[in-house]
């Protein structure tokens, strides 16, 4: 527990409970107001503020009240306008304003290692991607997330270069959290919580009494995406025993950047672009965001219209894919200039083995700390599983299991409603003594793990089927735990983990989305000291490290290897680096094998370009460039109007004169999503190569088949005697007779292919739907 923090946490607590029964009772919302910049040229105002003050007065109508109030944040950089607590009827009177874009509600959005730089074959090897690119040295990643624990070893500055002097952050005070707590490796932290505080529930969760009015992380999910993309060297790291290695992020030469913008009660989008704004006026390279919601339109999407601006500044953004799979187009944060990541799995696992009264065994897997001294199994404990009884005892809810019935004994508890962790703790309240937490249908084979507070185990769905069936099948079911250590490299992987979200992309289904997938399920990472590793508070136990699954633990893993490409080649675009990283991408396991989506092998949809390479990205022989005018020729293509494209780029644009000046124009993308609308029988795309590799190559073109279209390119072939220099190629998609009925997907892969180094292999996947 930091020093201080119960008499810190009283005050904010006081602050939060006395505010949110105000808002409240004045049926406040938080809006976002954007506004056209050029209304302020001429105006008589000194500052960006005054003149965002100035809309306020016009539009408050409560005339005892400072207009200026209800101002949260003034935006200046990753967006024009400000965010304000407004009546339904004052926001109508601000969208009739001349000079008002917009006025959109806020938006409550989700959150969506020791071992895993290894197995992306990170390593001091000297001709490796660490060092060739100095371990990212010089690069600032900014991560927006709930926060830091600064003391973790992992933001240690031992041997980091000194803070860059274009850096123009700032270190701000806080609730147990001063100027001190940064240094060489943590350069920065900022914590905006003015949208969660006028969002606040009248009475707040239990949840708040972790809180800290700070950028000091209170739920671990900001330490651990942190430390995963740019923590330091912490050796002989482990969760409680479990997992021991040696720790460090995908850039432990990087510098680290927090803006806390997450809260337990969600990620606002007013905090959210104030994250940005300042983000991108203190000099971070990338923007790492492991958050987002369900796909909405761009123009109503605050962290597109964010990133857009900051794309425009030379700043890379990396998100989330979310985690809403395996439904079809369920991925999020689709905008073309976001580099969007799903989750995948590493060949790690950690079994724990049910063996039952009858002599079958289960597999399982638990980071429950008896790993480490229950190898030869547990004490043998009557099974029971409640059903019929309380409500939500099949599911171990809280307070729904009888004592009577479970004392002593190992609890069966089917996944859903309540946390996975949560349910052990409601078995070991309930007197249980240890747990199998069984996957349902809907969680398939999912195996993310949990350090959990007793002993307990997670098994599949179909060895949950099993384990139901003995326990029906005899009046006295009986079975054991046990542990088996730690297992590396005994096991398929990369495999696309079932709850990464998956494509088409709902709102923009031309541009093929996931871009890339990276390691997401049980990442072992930096955790803050004053939570268990369980994350539940009534875990007493501590660790430095815990165990998280989600497209939120991927997204910093590609946000580092940006670093790592960035500190490679600083000139380079962020679309230039998106091209890097995705034209290298494996599209095969560490077995040779193609990557597996549960027994099916992986779709484009699941994988976007495949599974990221380092060690390819950082030399990728040549790449796809793209300007931000090229992603208004491409809004323009898709339809969207005069206003929509305001919003979005800060931008008079002219889709009739940008569309005459780019006839037949295509978005210069790494992967290609081609439709053949209804009664459309061809499709033709363009691509331009830029050649960073050697001079003097020659590159040809390899076409996988894809079933019932025929593929004509055009060059075959594409020689280029410079560094830098450009060469253009054209796809003809010609669409045959479907093989297969009712066919609506095909997919392949299009590769250009040094002629003489093998090394260089640019490869972009290829999708086809019939609308």
């Amino acid at each position: 527990m930091a020093p201080n923090h119960h008499l810190d946490l009283l005050l904010s607590l006081c602050f939060f409970w006395c505010l949110a029964p105000l808002l409240h009772a004045q049926n406040f919302q938080t809006y976002i107001v954007q506004l056209y910049p050029h209304h302020m040229v001429g105006s008589l105002f000194q500052t960006k503020l005054h003149w965002h003050v100035s809309f306020l007065e016009k539009a408050v109508l409560l005339e005892e009240e400072d207009p200026s109030s209800r101002l949260l944040y003034s935006y200046h950089t990753a967006l024009e306008g400000f965010s304000a607590r407004l009546a339904d009827d004052e926001a109508a009177a601000l969208r009739a304003l001349p000079g008002v874009v917009s006025v959109r509600p806020d938006h409550r959005l989700e959150l969506h290692t020791t071992y895993s730089y290894k197995f992306l074959g990170l390593n001091f090897a000297p001709g490796g991607a660490w060092a060739r690119s100095g371990f990212g040295k010089g690069t600032i990643i900014g991560v927006l997330d709930t926060g830091v624990w600064p003391e973790s070893p992992s933001f240690g500055d031992r041997r980091m270069p000194p803070v860059p002097r274009r850096w123009r952050g700032a270190c701000q005070e806080g609730e147990s959290f001063n100027s001190s707590n940064c240094n060489r490796k943590l350069i920065g932290a900022r914590f905006y919580s003015k949208g969660h505080r006028a969002n606040m529930p009248e009475k707040p969760a239990a949840a708040s009494l972790l809180e800290y009015m700070s950028p000091r992380d209170a739920h671990g999910h900001g330490t651990h995406t942190a430390s995963t993309a740019a923590g330091a060297l912490v050796p002989g790291a482990g969760v409680l025993g479990v997992g021991a290695g040696e720790a460090r992020g995908m850039a432990p030469g990087a510098h680290i950047a927090v803006y806390k913008v997450c809260w337990f009660n969600g990620c606002y989008s007013s905090d959210i672009l104030g994250g940005m704004d300042d983000a991108i006026r203190d000099g971070v390279d990338v923007l790492s965001l492991s958050l987002g919601g369900f796909p909405i339109p761009l123009f109503e999407d605050s962290i597109a219209i964010g990133s857009f601006r900051a794309m425009e500044k030379g700043v890379a953004v990396i998100c989330a894919a979310g985690n809403n799979g395996p439904v079809p187009s369920s991925v999020a944060n689709e905008a073309p200039w976001i580099t969007t990541v799903g989750a995948s799995t590493l060949d790690r696992r950690f079994p724990a083995f049910v063996r039952m009264g009858d002599g079958q065994i289960l597999y399982g897997e638990s980071m429950y700390p008896g790993n480490r001294f229950l190898k030869k199994g547990g004490k043998q404990l009557e099974l029971v599983y409640e059903t019929g009884g309380r409500n939500g005892a099949e599911l171990c809810l809280k307070g729904s299991l009888s004592k009577s019935s479970i004392g002593g004994k190992m609890v069966v508890c089917n996944r859903g409603i309540s946390g996975r962790a949560e349910k052990g703790e409601a078995v070991r309240e309930a007197g249980g003594a240890a747990m199998v937490l069984a996957n349902t249908e809907i969680n398939q084979e999912e195996d993310s793990v949990d350090v959990h507070v007793l002993p307990a185990t997670l098994i599949g769905y179909q060895e949950s089927i099993r384990l139901k069936s003995y326990i029906n099948s005899t009046r006295h079911p009986v079975a054991r735990l046990i542990y088996g250590g730690t297992r590396i490299r005994q096991s398929r992987a990369p495999a696309v983990a079932l709850f990464s979200s998956r494509g088409p992309s709902l709102t923009n289904p031309s541009i093929l989305k996931p871009d890339i997938i990276a390691p997401g399920v049980n990442i072992i990472a930096a955790w803050p000291a004053n939570l268990g590793p369980s994350a539940l508070q009534e875990d007493r136990r501590r660790s430095n490290f815990s165990v998280l699954s989600g497209t939120s633990m991927a997204c910093p893993h590609v946000s580092g290897i940006v670093a790592l490409v960035r500190t490679m080649h600083p000139s380079w675009s962020p679309a230039a680096v998106r091209s890097a990283i995705m034209t290298t991408a494996d599209i095969g396991d560490h077995f040779g094998k193609p990557i597996m989506d549960g027994k099916e092998r992986a779709g484009v949809f699941s994988t976007g370009a495949g599974h990221v390479n380092p060690t390819r990205a950082v030399d990728p022989g040549l790449i796809y460039d793209i300007k931000p005018d090229d992603y208004i020729a491409h809004l323009c293509t898709l339809g969207y109007t005069w206003p929509e494209i305001f919003t979005i780029t800060h931008r008079n644009t002219s889709c009739r004169e940008v569309l005459h000046q780019n006839k037949q124009f295509s978005l210069n993308y790494p992967s290609i999503s081609v439709t053949f609308r209804q009664g459309r029988t061809s499709v033709m795309i363009q691509r331009t190569l830029t050649n960073v590799g050697s001079p003097n190559s020659m590159y040809s073109v390899q076409v996988t088949a894809l079933q019932g279209v025929r593929v004509r390119v055009k060059p075959k072939t594409l020689t280029f005697r410079e560094i830098n220099e450009r060469r253009s190629y054209t796809v003809w998609f010609q669409s045959g007779r479907r093989t297969v009925k009712g066919t609506r997907f095909t997919e392949g892969h299009l590769t250009w292919v040094h002629s003489r180094k093998s090394q260089y292999k640019v490869r972009s996947p290829i999708s086809v739907t019939w609308a």
